[in-house]
């Protein structure tokens, strides 16, 4: 890890997304509440906030953050989910990492509770959408179709 013992601490937030492909029947399924594993959506969003707030014990470098929020919503459309995913901390270094694991984990629970029904189900679009706080400043990507 590298030392940031002496950056001043600032306030920080990040957000990042996931995309989940599924089918239309997939996507009527987890509307209408009738998968076995239970709420689709709430699994995800669980899974999300506690991927988020375990990212330095998955990721060997990242730093353990003290974590104000975190937030995982999600949008649907005919083919599939969109996870949205935002971090706050006040600290010396960013939570783009922390939203970044929190969209994938979410992302990765949709999968897990939908095999079941297709097998061609497919995770893309990880990416940070934005961030601010410390040195750098802001930062907000170009953006990007599914």
């Amino acid at each position: 890890m590298i030392d940031v013992g002496a950056k001043k601490d600032t306030r920080r937030i990040a957000k990042a997304q996931a995309y989940i492909k599924l089918n239309a029947e997939i996507v009527r399924l987890i509307k209408a509440g009738k998968t076995p594993k239970g709420n689709v959506l709430e699994a995800a969003r669980f899974a999300g906030i506690l991927a988020a707030k375990n990212t330095a014990g998955l990721l060997p470098l990242c730093h353990n953050l003290p974590l104000n929020f975190v937030g995982v919503g999600f949008d649907m459309d005919k083919t599939g989910v969109l996870v949205k995913t935002e971090a706050r901390c006040t600290g010396k270094t960013g939570v783009e990492m922390e939203a970044l694991v929190a969209a994938s984990a979410a992302a990765l629970t949709i999968y897990d509770m939908c095999k079941m029904f297709a097998q061609d189900l497919e995770i893309s679009e990880v990416f940070l959408l934005e961030k601010s706080g410390g040195k750098s400043g802001v930062y907000r990507a170009v953006k990007r179709k599914k």
